[in-house]
């Protein structure tokens, strides 16, 4: 006989499996199993060879599944990026998390000017370790915002400390960002050495520090600002972070000083 009873062709095809295979090689399989639904009909009526051959070629396509499926993902590291960032810049932002960034782009530069001081001014041991941290967090902030308004498109500011332009009533005005050293306190800063420039490096710095966190919270309540994910969590992280500087320096001032009122002469 040339033919073969239809239950023989079905345990040759239930042979036709994918051990072990992980839930994104069903479809696939579905694929694969809906082909031979569809045959079955016309395979009563083939003849031998060529039921032979239908059963080769069912074979086949679940091995190629199994290839195509178990194929790693090698998408370059550049393809990604540009996924990540064109995911990101559909989220929505405002005028007002452009301010924020731009605006936070010179306050952090003023940090680290003062920062950078340090070993040049005789500060101590501590102070200049915290000047190192202090520098090196806030180069890595400010390179992440201007990463960020360049990817939209934005005007990106040099990384300076310079006033802001806003507008005040009609008219464009030039203003520090909350919490920013005067010219008077920056020039003050840098004649000091050794334990007045510790006091007045760690008074300005706590200065400055509230000055960030006045700036997150007025992003936080402006109406429709802080949604995009990268605003939010970098404005959190600079609110919990300069917070935890704060008390850290608070801290260290009240030793300076008191090592100050302590010393001969004092």
């Amino acid at each position: 006989p040339e033919l073969r009873p239809l239950h023989a062709l079905d345990r040759v095809c239930a042979t036709i499996s994918l051990p072990n295979r992980a839930p994104h090689f069903d479809r696939r399989i579905q694929l694969t199993s809906l082909f031979a639904t569809r045959l079955v009909p016309q395979l009563r009526t083939m003849r031998l060879a060529s039921l032979r051959y239908a059963i080769l070629m069912l074979s086949a396509s679940a091995g190629l599944a199994l290839a195509q499926a178990a194929r790693p993902v090698a998408a370059s590291d550049s393809a990604a990026r540009a996924r990540a960032r064109s995911d990101s810049t559909r989220l929505p932002y405002t005028a007002a998390d452009i301010q924020f960034m731009t605006g936070m782009i010179s306050h952090h530069s003023q940090a680290v000017v003062m920062a950078k001081m340090a070993p040049t001014h005789g500060a101590s041991s501590a102070v200049q370790t915290l000047c190192s941290r202090i520098i090196n967090a806030q180069n890595d902030e400010i390179a992440l915002m201007q990463n960020w308004l360049r990817d939209r498109n934005q005007p990106v500011p040099e990384a300076k400390p310079m006033p802001m332009k806003m507008v005040m009533n009609g008219q464009v005005m030039e203003m520090l960002m909350p919490g920013m050293l005067t010219e008077d306190q920056m020039k003050a800063l840098d004649a000091s050495r050794g334990k007045d420039f510790d006091k007045l490096f760690l008074r300005g710095m706590i200065q400055h520090h509230q000055g960030a966190i006045t700036m997150v919270q007025q992003l936080f309540a402006t109406p429709g600002a802080a949604q995009d994910e990268a605003v939010f969590k970098f404005a959190n992280n600079v609110n919990v972070d300069q917070n935890t500087e704060i008390h850290r320096m608070q801290q260290m001032l009240l030793t300076v000083e008191l090592e100050t009122h302590t010393r001969p002469g004092k």
